[in-house]
């Protein structure tokens, strides 16, 4: 099933919920984990951390994602393991999308009603779905090989 998460990611992007909330809820799905506060943790890590130009969605949802498996529960657990696959998403994200920003990776500010105009005109969604099947594949290639 977690080959499908890309997929999956499109599909729930598709269907209404934004890029974090899309991204955090296939990952978790191809994992195996469930909970009510999935997706709605990551609602305000939408559009950008809710509209402010910050960090794409996508990949602050691919980051919670990797957190479902790598992150600690304990102050005593280490947290370089997790921290090492964080850091290559975000290499590897900027790598192949030049930026990992949400104002920088559309050329608008979804604060602003201009902006939001500008994202609809030019059809921006698209790089948007490819930036969320892109943080989706980026991270279960990362925690597949945590596992291994």
């Amino acid at each position: 099933m977690s080959e499908q998460a890309p997929q999956r990611s499109l599909e729930l992007f598709k269907s209404g919920l934004f890029c974090a909330e899309s991204v955090l809820l296939a990952l978790a799905e191809s994992q195996g984990i469930k909970s009510d506060l999935i997706p709605r943790i990551a609602t305000g890590f939408c559009s950008g951390i809710s509209r402010t130009a910050g960090m794409c969605g996508a990949v602050s949802g691919a980051i919670m994602g990797i957190d479902l498996v790598t992150g600690r529960n304990s102050p005593t657990e280490s947290l370089e393991a997790n921290y090492a696959l964080i850091q290559k998403l975000i290499s590897r994200f900027e790598k192949q999308y030049g930026s990992i920003n949400c104002h920088q990776l559309l050329g608008c500010d979804l604060a602003t009603e201009a902006g939001q105009r500008y994202f609809m005109e030019n059809h921006l969604m698209e790089s948007c779905l490819q930036y969320a099947e892109g943080a989706t594949s980026m991270a279960l290639s990362l925690i597949a090989e945590f596992r291994s």
